[in-house]
């Protein structure tokens, strides 16, 4: 089994690229998506300085109906809408694959993490190739169980945050706490921890018998 993490160039002329390229220095993160026909209903997060400006920004363009506010914090908002972008959508149907969410996206691109045999990795790739997309791969991994799917950066972050009750509900800490006592900016943290999580997760999915 293998499991591997890549970054990838969004399609031009898609909604979240042009949301994204707009607001580079936001977090998209699309939490679930439901296509039917034409259309898709997703639900998004936005972290940002102001969410609220970037959250705009994706209920205002063209591509977007029925834009609905269902959380706003400080510097994260959630929003659910109908979208007639399903680029996303025809691009995992071509590659034979289920979407994994969340899809972080970022200035223009995303993150994609897999988690499948060699043979379908490898047609995952080549259909990416296909389609004239740039990509770099972040991580890759043969999903055996005598490996580590973590740095130990990815490790250390995790083991602060799960110490310190980041994952309790409700919360004993703060992602800011969790930045303080490993030492690194709040942004770094952020990115180490959810990345250490996906790992972690895609491991505990994969099946070592593949």
């Amino acid at each position: 089994m293998i499991l591997a993490r890549l970054d990838i160039e969004l399609p031009p002329e898609t909604m979240i690229r042009d949301v994204s390229t707009a607001e580079p220095a936001a977090t998209f993160r699309l939490l679930s998506g439901v296509r039917s026909g034409d259309t898709a209903v997703e639900l998004g997060e936005v972290v940002a300085d102001d969410p609220v400006a970037a959250g705009d920004r994706i209920a205002d363009h063209d591509a977007v109906r029925d834009y609905e506010w269902l959380e706003v914090e400080a510097d994260r908002a959630l929003g659910k809408y109908e979208t007639t972008d399903t680029a996303l959508y025809e691009f995992v149907a071509d590659a034979d694959l289920p979407p994994e969410y969340p899809v972080v996206v970022r200035d223009g691109r995303y993150e994609f993490d897999f988690v499948g045999t060699r043979a379908e990795f490898e047609g995952f790739r080549a259909a990416i190739e296909d389609a004239g997309r740039d990509y770099e791969l972040l991580s890759l991994a043969d999903g055996t169980p005598s490996e580590s799917p973590l740095s130990d950066a990815q490790r250390e972050t995790l083991e602060t945050a799960v110490r310190e009750g980041y994952f309790e509900v409700p919360r004993a800490c703060s992602l800011a706490d969790v930045a303080d006592a490993t030492g690194v900016e709040k942004s770094t943290a952020s990115r180490t921890l959810r990345r250490a999580v996906a790992q972690v997760t895609a491991r505990f999915l994969a099946d070592p018998r593949d």
